[in-house]
C-alpha cells in the first residue's frame, strides 16, 4: 500500500458487535473499490440496513447453514455478495462476533472519487444522485458481483475505509426496505436530508440522533 495512500480500512474488531450497532456506526464511513485498471472508487455510506440472524426472518441465515450462508456465522468483516430477483447484486458485510449469524446490507452511497468510472458502468444513471442510491445501483456502479462473495473487507480490492469527521449529522430510524417479513422492525439507518439515499419511498420517520464520526 502506498505512503500516501489516503484510504485506510476499518479494523475486523469495528464488525464483532451486534449489526444494529454497526449498520448505524457504518454511515459515513467509506467504501472503496480498486478496480484492475488502477481505478479508484469510493463512496461515502448514507445508508444501511441490520439483519440479525438466525432470529430475524428476513435474514438469509434465518433459513439455517448452507454453503451459500456459511459466511454469516465465520469472522466478521467479510463480504456476502447475492444476485436479488436474478437480477442484481447487493453488497452485505458479515457482523457479530464469529459463530453469531449477522449482516448489514450497504443501501446506498455518496459517490466521492471515481465518478467518470461508475457513469461508464452505470450508463443509465442521468445524475451523480443516481449512481449509488440502492444496494443494486452501488454494486453495479463499483462492479460487485458474486465472483467477490467472500471477499475480506479489511483489505484488498474492496474494503470499507475509516473516514474522520466531527461534524454532527442526524441518523433516520426507519423499517427495512423491499422485504416481506418483519416488515416493521425499526433497522434501517440512514443520513437524514442526504440526496444520496435510496428513492425508495421511506416508512415513517420514527427518530432523529445527532451524532458525530470519531
Amino acid at each position: 500500500m502506498r505512503s500516501d495512500w489516503k484510504y485506510h480500512p476499518i479494523a475486523r474488531g469495528f464488525y464483532a458487535r451486534p449489526a444494529e450497532i454497526v449498520a448505524r456506526d457504518l454511515l459515513g464511513h467509506t467504501l472503496v473499490r480498486v478496480l484492475e485498471n488502477g481505478a479508484v472508487l469510493a463512496g461515502r455510506i448514507v445508508e444501511t440496513e441490520a439483519y440479525l440472524g438466525e432470529d430475524d426472518p428476513a435474514c438469509h441465515s434465518a433459513r439455517g447453514k448452507t454453503d451459500a450462508t456459511s459466511l454469516f456465522w465465520g469472522p466478521p468483516g467479510f463480504a456476502y455478495i447475492y444476485l436479488c430477483m436474478g437480477i442484481y447484486c447487493c453488497l452485505n458485510v458479515v457482523v457479530e462476533p464469529e459463530g453469531q449469524a449477522g449482516c448489514v446490507l450497504l443501501r446506498a452511497l455518496e459517490p466521492i472519487a471515481g465518478v467518470k468510472q461508475m457513469r461508464l458502468q452505470r450508463s443509465r444513471a442521468t445524475t451523480d444522485r443516481d449512481l449509488c442510491s440502492g444496494p443494486g445501483r452501488l454494486c453495479q456502479a463499483f462492479d460487485i458481483d458474486t465472483r467477490l462473495n467472500g471477499a475480506d473487507l479489511t483489505a484488498g480490492s474492496l474494503f470499507i475505509a475509516e473516514t474522520r469527521d466531527d461534524s454532527p449529522v442526524v441518523v433516520g430510524v426507519s423499517p427495512r426496505i423491499g422485504i416481506s417479513k418483519a416488515t416493521d422492525w425499526p433497522l434501517r439507518f440512514f443520513v437524514v436530508g442526504n440526496p444520496h439515499v435510496s428513492r425508495a419511498k421511506p416508512p415513517p420517520f420514527q427518530r432523529g440522533i445527532r451524532v458525530k464520526r470519531m
